[in-house]
């Protein structure tokens, strides 16, 4: 899967096949969090002209139709493949497999104060959110769920959570 997508990165469009992101961790750490690049190498200077386009509520950013995104990046997002590198993340102790997703520092910068307890877990590859509904889902509605997460913790329920991401990976749905 990571050769293959590696390939396709290369033939879709030019710039390198990872993309190394500097999110925030357990209690506003940051670490290198690596992902296979779904977006043109400019993707972060047309950001600002897309704003009055932000389709999400709070301080993240989301678009369905995002013009930054490559045409593999649609799929490999779609179905998460993108997030695969984040392994080496869980292997080097800075993510777990379940936990909030890692905010970056911009948006942490506008947390509200409740929602600064959203950093009070390791982030992990997939959670709550992800699993109950994903992009579909407002901000308002991912802090509900990653506190509730934080709040009821268990080895069962990250096996519940796990078991959940399969299908929620394979139909895509809410992912974008």
């Amino acid at each position: 899967v990571f050769l293959v997508t590696a390939i396709l990165i290369k033939l879709d469009s030019p710039g390198p096949v990872f993309f190394k992101q500097v999110p925030g961790g357990q209690w506003g750490t940051t670490f290198g969090c690596y992902k296979f690049r779904s977006m043109y190498i400019d993707a972060e200077a047309r950001k600002q002209a897309l704003m009055s386009q932000n389709e999400a509520s709070g301080p993240v950013f989301k678009m369905k139709n995002d013009p930054r995104i490559t045409r593999v990046g649609k799929y490999i997002r779609k179905f998460s493949v993108d997030e695969l590198p984040q392994l080496i993340n869980v292997l080097k102790g800075e993510m777990s497999l379940v936990g909030p997703r890692p905010p970056v520092p911009k948006e942490v910068a506008e947390y509200q104060y409740d929602e600064l307890g959203r950093l009070n877990a390791v982030p992990g590859i997939t959670g709550l959110q992800q699993v109950s509904g994903r992009s579909d889902l407002d901000f308002k509605r991912w802090v509900e769920l990653d506190l509730q997460y934080i709040a009821e913790q268990s080895f069962w329920k990250d096996v519940a959570i796990l078991l959940r991401t399969v299908p929620a990976v394979v139909l895509g749905k809410g992912a974008y």
